[in-house]
């Protein structure tokens, strides 16, 4: 399988697209291309994509309406366009989904909230959940409070940011280049498209310069960093020009469109790696021998009834260690529950559980797609 065809298998897809593109280079919101784009994702839904937009364009959109033609550097009036921008940047995407019959929801981010574990791990359940319905979340950072220090610095890596918290297979950045180039096209001629590179190559950051456009902040260089950031979790990126007809679908199809990025692993081998390369962790789960045996042998989840012993100090999203009662170390997992749940739920059946309103966060104190086995 070459690795564009593995773009016709993905089953859960981020799709970034930049301010240039939503507002046509600064001239206002571009909705009929919006349309196009949303009938696309909405037909990308329909062959079993989930789906997540990364938008940019709520600055950009603000400065439109208050008729400031460059990007400004203080931080006030960045915040004050993006709140005037993000009201009708919102507005334009729900009414184009609508249109193909879909919900959507907004949601906010900040780099501040997602260093803290739990905002991580509540945005992560957020933004499945919201899949789970059928709902396409609309993901956009929350310039309106942002800081200098908290700023994610361009909405690529919000887009990479994404990919990780949803575990997705595939990230596409729309941008108004034709993909990543040797050199800048927009100054070098003979600039040569890189139709597919390694993501993790050390050579791209070389090729790429650091100056994006006057409405935002990024540019080739932050989508290198994206798609790198993307792969280190197994996950592929596609750079490519939102302005071709039909570009996503001519990406789902595996057709050679843009410049795709790919990964050294598949998401759930680079997750079970990143798991298995922990060697500290916050606690330990002692399971029985037939606990022991659906970890190893049936690939199974580690489920209360089946642990004996519960050892250390550990919050949700803390990766601990599962180890038989002779001290045999089995796997390494995020742990779905803190210790002092993990403490009143150990050696308790599901159906007792759920009696005592214990399942806060699922059956499993650890699942089997968190967990690898040594």
């Amino acid at each position: 399988m070459t690795e564009r065809s593995k773009l016709k298998s993905g089953k859960r897809w981020v799709v970034k697209i930049g301010s240039a593109l939503l507002t046509n280079d600064g001239q206002g919101l571009d909705v009929s291309r919006m349309q196009a784009w949303v009938q696309q994702m909405s037909a990308l839904i329909d062959d079993g994509v989930e789906l997540c937009l990364v938008s940019s364009g709520a600055i950009a959109v603000g400065l439109k309406t208050l008729k400031i033609n460059q990007r400004p550097q203080e931080l006030p009036m960045l915040q004050a366009a993006a709140a005037i921008g993000q009201m009708g940047l919102v507005q334009a995407w729900q009414s184009c989904f609508s249109a193909c019959g879909r919900e959507t929801a907004q949601v906010l981010l900040t780099h501040e909230e997602l260093a803290d574990r739990k905002r991580y791990l509540n945005a992560r359940d957020t933004l499945k959940t919201l899949s789970q319905f059928g709902v396409i979340p609309v993901v956009n950072e929350n310039d309106t409070v942002a800081t200098d220090e908290i700023r994610f610095g361009d909405n690529d890596s919000l887009g990479a940011l994404a990919t990780n918290l949803l575990e997705a297979d595939v990230l596409i950045i729309l941008t108004d280049q034709d993909g990543f180039f040797d050199k800048d096209p927009r100054f070098h001629s003979d600039a040569q498209l890189i139709p597919e590179a390694r993501a993790l190559d050390d050579r791209l950051l070389g090729m790429a310069g650091k100056d994006g456009g006057a409405l935002g902040r990024g540019g080739m260089y932050t989508k290198i960093m994206a798609a790198q950031q993307a792969a280190r979790s197994g996950a592929m990126t596609v750079i490519a020009n939102g302005r071709i007809e039909g570009v996503l679908e001519q990406l789902r199809a595996g057709e050679s469109v843009g410049s795709l990025l790919y990964p050294d692993l598949k998401p759930q081998a680079a997750r079970k790696r990143w798991l298995a390369s922990h060697k500290q962790t916050r606690g330990v789960l002692v399971v029985d021998a037939g606990a022991a045996d659906a970890l190893k042998a049936k690939g199974r989840s580690l489920l209360p009834v089946g642990v004996t012993e519960v050892r250390g100090v550990f919050d949700r999203g803390d990766i601990v260690a599962i180890e038989t009662t002779g001290g045999e170390r089995l796997a390494t997992g995020l742990v779905n529950y803190g210790s002092t749940q993990a403490l009143e739920m150990f050696g308790k059946t599901t159906k007792q559980l759920n009696e005592n309103q214990l399942l806060m966060e699922g059956d499993a104190l650890v699942h089997r797609d968190n967990m690898a086995l040594i």
